[in-house]
């Protein structure tokens, strides 16, 4: 399209804060063709101080109705009007106008509907949305574009310091495991902003350890599993807007987490392109499985900037260790229980393991679990000869849990929350993975630790395994053998005969 050169130039782009961000280079691209062209930017009143300070924008107008926001715009004369935005109220102010020439950016909405409800993928849905609102300035002429949002496409006015002085809210409510998943995001984070503030939504049995990582400068907790749901939701959305948080990064991948996130008014909210929900989002990130969830997790830093590589933060612990335990030469640890019955190794099986390993090494094995985990593991205990085991299921906390596992020479632990907390410290782990699979993303992030499996095609035959087996064979642990273990913690102990 041919148009004259236009003096002034409205675009439309209502909200949310990360597609906002990505508009950026459209300013950019029409100053280089129509420099002279004053550009004005029509937006909701909140987003206004984004847009203000782009050094590309002359003039920004925040919306106040349709009738007043048309006739405003009638009455300054546009040129051309693109509209960014593509939604039913920027058609109608679009419609009403004036102004002689109007375009506006293809929002692919159907395909993205198709994607999101039956995983079909269309060409136009792998086109970054910054490359689709480039393609609509090709409708003005405008063909050479950078699609790069450059750091001084922002007006210098704040110093370095205040740039990062951001308040974070990192939401992840779910059990130990995935909740340690996700403290590389909140290192990330420190590392890119570090004059900003993080704060950490958990549940409360996770916070002796996520309230001592220092990245972490405050811990909010969910009490959703002991409080009316509807006090707890309402309660938690007043404390956020209490905080005035700029951004949300929610791991989580939960309906409720978005919506909080979502009605607490944060303006930056990213989570991941993952059930029906993902509309609560001002940035979705796509979701793949075959990746670990620490990486996976990784790429909700990408609106931010933040990208990195992934590690753990240091974890501190001070919880106390029995002395019999303390003073043993070789220190292995096992975690036999986990909260789904098929994640669990056969009793009889960590029975034999326990006696090889005595009989062997001359060593007990140290036990550890949780208070719900009692009356499990105490069938391993009574099932071994005095002395063969130190059972301390339901004697640690969270915090001795962690000082336990860290003085341990090798840990030996089902696909658990434990399990994490060997891999994050960097203890050699051996990892038995049954109904499970690597594939599924969560299996312990570090390079000292042994994922255990036997191939079937019937794995994985749930995300996070069962009560039962659905084939009543249980054959993805029976098929670990306790002598395919033991081989294993030899070569980790290096004992020699």
């Amino acid at each position: 399209m041919e148009i004259p050169k236009p003096d002034k130039i409205l675009v439309i782009r209502f909200s949310s804060l990360g597609d906002i961000l990505l508009t950026f280079p459209v300013y950019k691209a029409l100053k280089k063709e129509f420099p002279e062209s004053k550009i004005s930017v029509l937006t909701k009143p909140q987003f206004s101080q984004i847009f203000s300070s782009n050094k590309y924008i002359d003039e920004v107008i925040t919306f106040k109705g349709i009738k007043k926001t048309v006739k405003e715009i009638n009455e300054s004369d546009f040129d051309l009007i693109i509209d960014l935005h593509s939604n039913l109220r920027s058609h109608i102010i679009s419609f009403l106008s004036s102004c002689p020439i109007k375009i506006r950016y293809k929002k692919d909405s159907f395909y993205r509907r198709i994607f999101v409800n039956w995983k079909i993928i269309t060409p136009s849905l792998q086109k970054h949305t910054v490359e689709r609102y480039m393609e609509c300035l090709k409708q003005i002429g405008v063909h050479h574009c950078e699609h790069d949002l450059y750091l001084d496409d922002i007006k210098k006015q704040e110093s370095e310091k205040e740039k990062n002085t951001f308040s974070f809210l990192l939401l992840q409510t779910a059990f130990l495991g995935d909740s340690l998943l996700s403290l590389p995001l909140a290192k990330a984070i420190k590392q890119r902003f570090p004059e900003s503030k993080l704060t950490v939504l958990i549940r409360p049995e996770n916070v002796q350890i996520f309230s001592k990582v220092k990245e972490i400068d405050e811990v909010i907790i969910d009490n959703k599993k002991t409080a009316s749901k509807i006090s707890e939701f309402t309660r938690l959305i007043k404390e956020f807007k209490k905080r005035k948080f700029d951004a949300a990064i929610i791991p989580h991948r939960s309906f409720r987490s978005a919506l909080l996130a979502k009605l607490a008014g944060i303006p930056k909210r990213i989570g991941f392109k993952f059930g029906l929900w993902s509309f609560l989002f001002t940035d979705a990130q796509p979701f793949s499985w075959p990746m670990h969830d620490v990486e996976r997790n990784m790429l909700l830093l990408s609106p931010l900037k933040a990208l990195t590589y992934p590690s753990f933060p240091d974890i501190p612990f001070k919880g106390e260790i029995p002395q019999d335990v303390k003073e043993l030469p070789i220190k292995i640890g096992i975690n036999p229980s986990s909260v789904w019955k098929t994640k669990r190794w056969p009793v009889e099986y960590f029975t034999s393991l326990i006696k090889k390993i005595y009989e062997t090494l001359k060593v007990p094995c140290i036990i550890t679990g949780s208070q719900k985990e009692i009356q499990y593991n105490a069938q391993i205990e009574k099932s071994l000869p005095l002395g063969y085991c130190i059972n301390l299921t339901g004697k640690t906390d969270l915090s001795s849990l962690v000082s336990l596992i860290s003085q341990c020479n090798i840990f030996i632990t089902n696909d658990s929350g434990p399990m994490h907390i060997a891999a994050a410290l960097k203890i050699p782990t051996l990892a038995i993975f049954g109904p499970t699979t690597k594939e599924l993303g969560f299996f312990p992030y570090s390079p000292k630790a042994q994922v255990i499996e036997q191939q079937l095609a019937c794995r994985p035959c749930r995300l996070h395994g069962s009560n039962n087996c659905p084939r009543k064979h249980f054959l993805c642990m029976k098929l670990i053998t306790p002598d395919i273990v033991f081989d294993k913690v030899l070569k980790i102990v290096k004992y020699k005969s």
